[in-house]
């Protein structure tokens, strides 16, 4: 691996099922011609929206043909179900489709412009536009059924209506992301942390997926299979992308960077999405320096959308991979300081970062000791680029219970730390005492990912679709 190449994430899969009543179609000839119309044209945008691969299953006119669906969909393991509601079609043809695929509903009403001609529409010409008039039949059926839903209403090229579909599923792609994935489990606790221990049958009772755990010593006899050229060849490569600092020792990078050509490898030979880690070590001794030596290559893998993060935090690799495949970075994030003359607060974390959302080229600074940690080494330092930025964690209640937790805010310039730590200084347009106080009540870990826009809605979606809670500390603005 000699680039910072993202690794291919897993293509969302979305159905399509669009219909109407066929009871319309011989008393209105021109009404299927311009439906079918519609609904290419909603396959088409669904497609636009990037690792996407859309399955239509065509349009559907009565029952049978929507049970019909209902199987090729159930069979195709979609992520999401798109229905969309051309005209009045009954809550029959479209509630075996919901049953049986597994998948979350999105029903969309979208009809052909933004009004009627009232002056030249006949009954056919109307119906073409009669879209919402089964959604509340729907909508009842379906929660008649136990089946969750959601909608969006709008019109065919109606970009409000479509920021939202997108949002939903992008939302999907969050979910199966998380119930494909294989998240690795490396060392042990930190010790004393009891926020952040998990129980790991939660993760695949609650999100789904795998969580392998893996001994530090999987690491260790990869490092030791590495060569001197892979080594060299590492450290190329981490010249091309941080400015070194003269702090640095060589001794140190070199180590670092073999490091990172084995967990390379040990990402690949487990098939690892996200990544947690932690190992305390003693005197030197090999498993220490292991510990010690990560921060370059877990740096370097979560740039290419395999998120690792220190002290054991396997919630919060999790809230970085849900941040990354929203597209808004994540980085490992905990509080620093508040600054009560400039209203902002500090927040940072030395380890993995995520180098999508620096101000600048990263820095490689060497650090004779991590603070609180054993061991020496380099570690990754910049500023988090200024503008809107959204903190997420995944919180775990008394019963077990995982809750998804954002807060909205901006980067503003002003001082920084320089001690090998991401760091940023962020407004939330309130007191900054307020804000930490509500912030460390809502159940939230003392860490957090934290990445670049605004993503609270997106997370409010990926939280419906999990079906977990979401609560959102506001910001003042």
């Amino acid at each position: 691996m000699t680039s910072l190449t993202r690794v291919a994430p897993r293509r969302t899969r979305v159905g399509l099922v669009a219909g109407g009543l066929g009871a319309y179609w011989p008393q209105f000839p021109n009404l299927l011609p311009q439906l079918r119309k519609s609904a290419t044209r909603v396959s088409e945008r669904l497609g636009a929206i990037g690792d996407i691969d859309v399955v239509d299953v065509g349009f559907i006119s009565d029952a049978q043909e929507g049970a019909a669906a209902a199987e090729k969909l159930r069979v195709a393991g979609c992520d999401l179900i798109v229905g969309f509601l051309t005209t009045y079609m009954t809550a029959s043809m479209l509630v075996p489709v919901a049953q049986r695929s597994g998948a979350p509903v999105l029903l969309i009403n979208l009809q052909p412009t933004e009004k009627m001609d009232h002056d030249t529409f006949d009954t056919g010409a109307w119906l073409a536009y009669c879209g919402a008039c089964p959604l509340p039949e729907m909508a009842n059926a379906f929660r008649r059924a136990g089946v969750e839903f959601r909608s969006v209403s709008g019109y065919v090229e109606d970009e409000r209506a479509w920021a939202r579909i997108t949002r939903w599923v992008r939302a999907a792609g969050v979910r199966g992301a998380l119930r494909h994935g294989r998240h690795g489990l490396m060392g042990h606790l930190y010790p004393g942390m009891l926020d952040v221990s998990t129980d790991l049958t939660s993760v695949s009772a609650q999100l789904g997926g795998h969580v392998e755990v893996l001994e530090l010593d999987d690491l260790r006899v990869r490092v030791e299979r590495v060569t001197d050229a892979e080594a060299s060849a590492r450290m190329e490569l981490a010249r091309e992308v941080f400015e070194l600092d003269s702090s640095v020792v060589d001794e140190d990078f070199a180590w670092g960077a073999k490091v990172s050509v084995g967990l390379d490898r040990l990402v690949e030979d487990f098939a690892i999405d996200s990544l947690a880690y932690y190992h305390r070590g003693l005197d030197g001794e090999q498993h220490e320096r292991l510990g010690a030596g990560m921060i370059l290559g877990a740096s370097l893998l979560t740039a290419r959308g395999v998120p690792a993060a220190g002290e054991y935090e396997l919630r919060n690799s999790l809230a970085m991979l849900i941040m990354d495949r929203l597209g808004a970075g994540g980085s490992f994030t905990e509080l620093q300081a508040l600054n009560f003359v400039d209203g902002v607060v500090e927040m940072g974390h030395d380890g993995p970062a995520h180098l999508a959302i620096s101000a600048r080229r990263p820095l490689l600074r060497g650090l004779g000791v991590y603070h609180g940690k054993r061991g020496w080494g380099v570690s990754v330092e910049f500023d988090v680029r200024q503008g809107p930025v959204t903190l997420l964690g995944l919180g775990q209640e008394r019963d077990g219970r995982y809750v998804v937790i954002a807060s909205e805010g901006t980067v503003v310039p002003g001082p920084l730390l320089r001690i090998g730590n991401t760091t940023s200084r962020v407004d939330f347009g309130r007191d900054p005492g307020e804000w930490t106080d509500e912030w460390s009540a809502s159940g939230v870990d003392h860490h957090w990912a934290l990445g670049t826009g605004h993503h609270a809605a997106s997370l409010r979606c990926v939280a419906e679709l999990l079906g977990l809670e979401f609560r959102e500390v506001r910001s003042g603005s």
